[in-house]
């Protein structure tokens, strides 16, 4: 059947082909295994665009380590293994960045600062903080981290590749995203009377 896993001696041949660069034997092995590992992923996260995200780290993370394989081993053993493993460090990761907003996140850090003050600014300290954790809670984790790398610690765009092991181009759409997903919920919780089209960077500028 067409939706069969691939025999051991078929990935062989697929690992062969991808560790001398051929981008159509990894694309077929990420077909093959796409649903295996996003189910894996999505055990841990529970959302499905978080999942999505996940997995396809967990893709990257798998084809630089392909030469490591055991080829004495079972490959989808070993890739649910290593699924497995990262998304346990993305929980442990994601734990900690957590724990930085409720210890460090001010919430003037991430407020629009135009001349003409919104009804979020016009709210007491106390109140703003905690609109500001509630939709940041909201937000998909992946995204939460980018935003908070970016405009809490303000990190680089290729910092925060670094620490993440990500591409940059990945990286400034998580920050986009984040900003914008961060403004939509910022709306939900205030209903309709604040409404920018996305979310603004500490400078009040918008990218």
């Amino acid at each position: 059947m067409p939706q069969d896993l691939p025999a051991s001696a078929d990935i062989e041949a697929l690992i062969r082909r991808c560790l001398r660069g051929d981008q159509l034997a990894w694309d077929a092995i990420v077909r093959q295994y796409w649903r295996k590992v996003f189910n894996v992923a999505y055990k841990f996260v529970g959302k499905h665009d978080e999942a999505e995200d996940l997995t396809q780290d967990i893709f990257l993370k798998i084809f630089k380590s392909l030469d490591t394989f055991d080829r004495r081993a079972n490959f989808q053993t070993w890739l649910i293994s290593i699924s497995r493993n990262l998304c346990i460090d993305h929980y442990r990761s994601v734990r900690k960045e957590r724990e930085t907003i409720d210890r460090d996140v001010d919430a003037n850090d991430l407020m629009p600062t135009s001349q003409e003050p919104g009804p979020i600014a016009a709210l007491e300290h106390r109140d703003r903080v905690a609109l500001l954790r509630q939709a940041m809670s909201a937000l998909p984790d992946t995204l939460r981290t980018a935003v908070l790398m970016r405009d809490i610690q303000e990190l680089s765009y290729q910092e925060i590749a670094d620490r993440l092991r990500l591409p940059e181009g990945t990286v400034k759409s998580r920050i986009n995203r984040g900003r914008t997903e961060l403004a939509r919920q910022i709306r939900k919780l205030r209903g309709d009377e604040y409404s920018p089209t996305a979310a603004p960077n500490r400078t009040g500028a918008y990218e």
